[in-house]
């Protein structure tokens, strides 16, 4: 593809022409440089003819009938311009307000990119350039620009620019703007606006130089890299046509210099471009062999063939990104595996390059070419070059970050560049606590790296030390404010530090300090925190306050007090007096009979809670039982018809049983004043039994007798993949067929919908939906959650749940998602509409989603789905304690709880029965402390292997076991737990 100077350049001028002809003697006497001269001369008019075609223009002038033109112009422009006025003064009175705004926010906190973007946009619709100059370099210093900004950037600028100075800013800004992105647009930009200065000093090597980087960069792009070589080589050729005239005048030896070898070089260009697979090649070589006037070289060929074989291993994974929709991460994932195989370091830079263009926000990309570029390449610039710019794109990731200073402390940089990144990486706004304890980590290594322990004291260990203090602080106020905790439960850090005074500072007494801080803040209980302590002090201490860490251990553990016991004992064995191993074995044995007594009474509580439980249970299937019983002593006259009916009820579904049964209260009155329904409840054990005695009442008869003009359906299974199952509909629907087939039939053909009614002919709210297609079945599942009649409707897929008991559907995520948040605190009153209003504030909102109850009625929750992690974490900062129509929501990082997996019956144990080893929470759920109460002695039993939701097969004890073990007394227990 030609450029519009090197396009414009291919015609010379008469004028250069001329010149050699008229001095032809002269230029004998000059030396080979001059002709090259020329040559660059002859270019350089032309291109800045180019350029700017109306530069004599501007620098003239304008005519006299220019300028009268010019006048009925601004007279007539005057009296439309107070016609408007008013209009444009309101634009740009709310223009400013919305910049002041954006300034502000932008204040408080710089990282927002939406922000930025939107200033840069409002500026530059009210011409402020100073200010739009300062708010671009704002954003670039934080964020690394899209091409599409850069691109923005750059015309302004040079549509501003005059002299040679601005030009040198303008190079400077291309040199910034490819080093953000792989971006061919911007790198043919650049060698085209380096063409236009070419007259200047030095400025013909200053083209070739852009565009040989060029080349580096984007040359082997399969799809944009042909622009680049195209316009590099007919530029080389705009110069040899050029100076072809001139060349007549020539000596052999001046020739040979200068034109021939400009010659060379556009051979050269078109050898180097048809080595490389690129797309159109094959109009390359033909182009080349028009071009040419000699036959092409046997090696020239041999590349091409080589290229164009090449280029076929390659197309299937172009054509994968052609076909695929941005950001395309999985094709792409596809095309770095394949060229990770084939091992050249310039494709698989390329590749990945590419692929960062539309995933730069992925931070596992940007962690896999780093590691690339750490082990294979490691080239300083292009390795320091990668981290800044992933730590730019995805700021919030603290693997990044960690692997930034790594990097920097690698290849050799400035102590105060190290700094001053991690100072840059404090402020990036983490989204969890943990984060800056790894990154404070990272930093503490790092300066531990620098200190020469072999002297006493010096510069390095007291910024040591003194970062080591600012990190726990930090930790407590700044991490504890912002997440209510400080990331550092086990406190790492102070570990770490006792570590480095104990063996690297010979200072036990500040080491001892620390780990008595660690101990007051709640590890304590922990035996591993204690004998971490120990194995320090047995390390560089001394036996005595080894001993006094491992008799507080013994008081104070509650998790494992059974290890510290025995490390103490083997410690007594081995250096203790008699005196210390009677001190010893006097506490230890207190200790484990205290330990035991309270797991006895704690598995004995939990007996008894199991055993009440199971009570529960078998009193709930007698009030089922009796209520079943009595329904059918009031069951009136007609009862075989109704029986029938029932079966063919159970014929409709297998999950009818599933539906919680609802207790209306139905007041029907006959016209001619007739009795009214009487409903009958008796509180049974808390539970309230309900006798509901229809009334002959015109709608229920018509419910009735739609029910017996239905045929009898037995379930079909295997009908199951092209059925779905509707639940939770209003029991007021009259006719539900009618109601649902509209809404369904827009997923496909539906063959029929099978409403579920009550004995008495009632809807009981759900139904069976049969498609004709299964993929009208899985379309109908996105009806999920449609309002029908003023109540949610659920759609779920039709499932036989005695052979799939573990079923259950669930659309939503329950695991960390950094891009979604999760709101509470919602007035009920809030609308979809005016919470997206409030999100879009903070980014571009995918998905948001208000969280009701099975009648449709708000909670108070909702789930906002952000397009990247860093808007959402900026909303969590902004949106957090915010007050929407009173009410203070509470703003967090989606991250649902674990759902609790319901205890299976088969699993519990029989009243009665002995007491089997499993996990037991209690009525309360699951304790704080996390203790296994239970006693060896019954863990030794357990030898069958653990189920995943209740206890050993081979420990399970039921009714129909023949050879049931006796049952165990509180005496039996307690020999168990004495037992050694």
């Amino acid at each position: 593809m030609a450029t519009a100077a090197a396009s414009s350049a291919s015609e010379p001028e008469v004028e250069p022409q001329a010149g050699p002809e008229a001095e032809g003697e002269e230029d004998e006497a000059k030396p080979a440089g001059v002709g090259m001269k020329m040559l660059s001369d002859a270019v350089a008019a032309e291109a800045a003819e180019a350029e700017d075609p109306g530069w004599d223009l501007q620098q003239e002038g304008v005519s006299d009938s220019d300028g009268d033109e010019e006048d009925a112009m601004a007279s007539s422009a005057e009296s439309s311009a107070g016609e408007d006025e008013w209009e444009y003064d309101e634009e740009e009175e709310k223009n400013q307000l919305e910049i002041e705004r954006l300034e502000e926010q932008l204040s408080i906190n710089g990282y927002d990119y939406s922000c930025h973007v939107e200033l840069i946009r409002l500026l530059r619709l009210e011409g402020e350039l100073n200010k739009v100059r300062m708010a671009r370099q704002k954003m670039s210093d934080i964020f690394p620009l899209t091409e599409e900004l850069w691109l923005e950037w750059l015309h302004d600028e040079i549509s501003m620019a005059g002299d040679g100075l601005d030009r040198e800013h303008i190079y400077e800004l291309f040199e910034r703007a490819v080093k953000d992105y792989i971006c061919p647009n911007i790198w043919l930009e650049y060698g085209q606006y380096s063409v236009g200065g070419i007259g200047q000093k030095g400025g013909l090597e200053k083209v070739r130089s852009v565009f040989e980087r060029a080349l580096s960069s984007v040359g082997l792009h399969m799809t944009k890299g042909l622009a680049i070589w195209e316009a590099y080589r007919e530029f080389e050729s705009a110069i040899v046509e050029a100076g072809r005239p001139i060349a007549a005048f020539l000596n052999p030896s001046d020739r040979e210099q200068t034109f021939d070898s400009q010659l060379e070089k556009v051979h050269s260009l078109f050898r180097r471009q048809l080595a490389v697979p690129l797309y159109e090649m094959e109009a390359t070589f033909a182009e080349y062999e028009e071009w040419s006037e000699e036959p092409i070289p046997e090696s020239v060929l041999q590349s091409y063939q080589k290229a164009l074989g090449q280029l076929e291993k390659y197309k299937p994974f172009e054509e994968a990104l052609l076909q695929a929709e941005a950001p395309r991460l999985v094709e792409y994932q596809a095309y770095i595996d394949f060229e990770m195989k084939i091992g050249d370091p310039a494709r698989i830079q390329l590749i990945f390059e590419r692929a960062l263009v539309e995933n730069c926000l992925v931070p596992d990309l940007w962690i896999r070419y780093s590691q690339y570029l750490d082990r294979q390449l490691k080239v300083k610039d292009l390795v320091l070059s990668v981290h800044s710019r992933a730590v730019r794109n995805c700021p919030w990731t603290v693997a990044l970050w960690s692997r930034y200073l790594l990097a920097m402390e690698r290849h050799g940089l400035d102590h105060q560049m190290i700094s001053a990144t991690f100072e840059n990486a404090l402020s990036a706004g983490f989204i969890q606590a943990t984060d800056y304890v790894e990154i404070w980590q990272v930093y503490l290594d790092y300066l531990r790296r620098r200190v020469d322990f072999r002297q006493d004291s010096s510069k390095e260990l007291e910024e040591l030390r003194s970062m080591f203090t600012r990190a726990l602080e930090y930790l407590q106020q700044e991490v504890q404010e912002r997440f209510s905790e400080s990331g550092d439960p086990s406190c790492l850090i102070m570990q770490s530090w006792a570590r480095v005074e104990a063996r690297l500072c010979n200072n036990m007494q500040k080491a001892r300090e620390l780990w008595d801080s660690i101990m007051t803040r709640g590890n304590a209980k922990y035996a591993n925190m204690w004998l971490e302590y120990y194995n320090l002090e047995r390390a560089h201490g001394d036996t005595q306050h080894c001993r006094k860490a491992l008799h507080r251990a013994v008081q104070c553990t509650s998790d494992y007090p059974e290890h510290v016991c025995e490390v103490l004992l083997t410690m007594e064995r081995t250096e203790g007096t008699l005196e210390d191993w009677d001190l010893a074995i006097q506490k230890t044995e207190t200790r484990l009979a205290r330990v035991n007594e309270q797991r006895m009474k704690a598995a004995e509580k939990e007996a008894a809670l199991v055993q009440q439980e199971e009570e529960k249970a078998e009193q709930r299937k007698k009030v089922r039982a009796e209520k079943k019983a009595l329904k059918k002593k009031k069951k009136p006259r007609g009862a075989d018809k109704r029986k029938v009916d029932e079966d063919g009820e159970e014929e409709w579904g297998a999950e009818e049983d599933e539906q919680p049964s609802k207790r209306r209260r139905t007041d029907n009155s006959l016209a001619s004043g007739a009795a009214s329904a009487m409903e009958e409840e008796t509180e049974v054990s808390g539970k309230c039994l309900t006798i509901d005695v229809a009334p002959p009442s015109k709608q229920k008869e018509k419910a009735a007798s739609l029910k017996r003009d239905m045929p009898k359906v037995a379930h079909d299974s295997s009908k199951d993949s092209v059925t779905v199952f509707v639940s939770n509909l209003p029991y007021s629907i009259e006719e539900p067929e009618g109601t649902l087939r509209p809404l369904f039939e827009a997923c496909g053909e539906v063959v029929q919908i099978r409403p579920i009614f009550s004995n008495r002919g009632d809807f009981r709210g759900y139904c069976y939906v049969e498609f004709k297609e299964e993929k009208s079945a899985r379309q109908a599942l996105e009806l999920d959650r449609k309002n029908v009649e003023g109540r949610p409707m659920f759609v779920s897929p039709c499932v036989d749940k005695s052979k799939n008991p573990d079923f259950k559907v669930f659309r939503y995520s329950t695991t960390l998602e950094k891009h979604k948040l999760f709101i509470s605190g919602l007035p009920f009153s809030c609308t979809k509409e005016e919470l997206e209003g409030i999100c879009k504030a903070h980014g571009t909102v995918k998905d948001l989603r208000l969280v009701t109850n099975r009648a449709g009625k708000p909670k108070g929750l909702a789930y906002v789905e952000y397009e990247s992690e860093s808007q959402a974490s900026q909303a969590v900062m902004k949106m957090d304690g915010m007050t929407i129509k009173e009410n203070v929501i509470k703003v967090a990082i989606s991250n649902p709880p674990q759902r609790k997996v319901p205890e299976k019956p088969e699993g519990r144990t029989a009243p009665g029965a002995p007491m089997v080893p499993r996990q037991m929470y209690g009525s309360r759920g699951k304790g704080r402390t996390q203790l296994a109460l239970l006693p060896r002695a019954l863990q030794r039993q357990g030898a069958a292997p653990q189920a995943e939701n209740g206890p050993a097969p081979g420990l399970a004890v039921t009714a129909s076991v023949a050879t049931e073990p006796p049952k165990m007394s509180n005496a039996d227990f307690a020999k168990l737990l004495l037992r050694k």
